[in-house]
């Protein structure tokens, strides 16, 4: 398990000294140097612009509590009809076991 570990560090960090130099940073991969803050002085960021503002919510017109949706009534339903359909169930039952 340690031998695992081990190599698993060894494995990152070839992994990032070939990023490092894949990227142009050089320098920091073969001193270890990295660039500073105060290195920095000539560059100033761009300010960035405003974002444009939030659009608002749409209104929803009110509607009464009152009025309810109209549903489609149901057509009843028979016995006929509840025991063909509990034989087809019966029948599927039968057939899958």
């Amino acid at each position: 398990m340690l031998e695992i570990v081990l190599f698993c560090v060894i494995l990152l960090a070839a992994g990032y000294w070939a990023t490092m130099f894949v990227m142009g940073r050089r320098d920091d991969v073969i001193h270890g140097k990295f660039v500073h803050a105060d290195e920095e002085g000539d560059f100033t960021p761009a300010a960035m612009p405003a974002p444009p503002p939030f659009p608002k919510r749409p209104v929803k017109a009110a509607q009464p509590a009152s009025v309810q949706p109209v549903l489609p009534e149901a057509k009843p339903v028979n016995s006929a009809a509840l025991q063909s359909l509990l034989a087809a169930i019966q029948q599927d039952l039968k057939s899958v076991a």
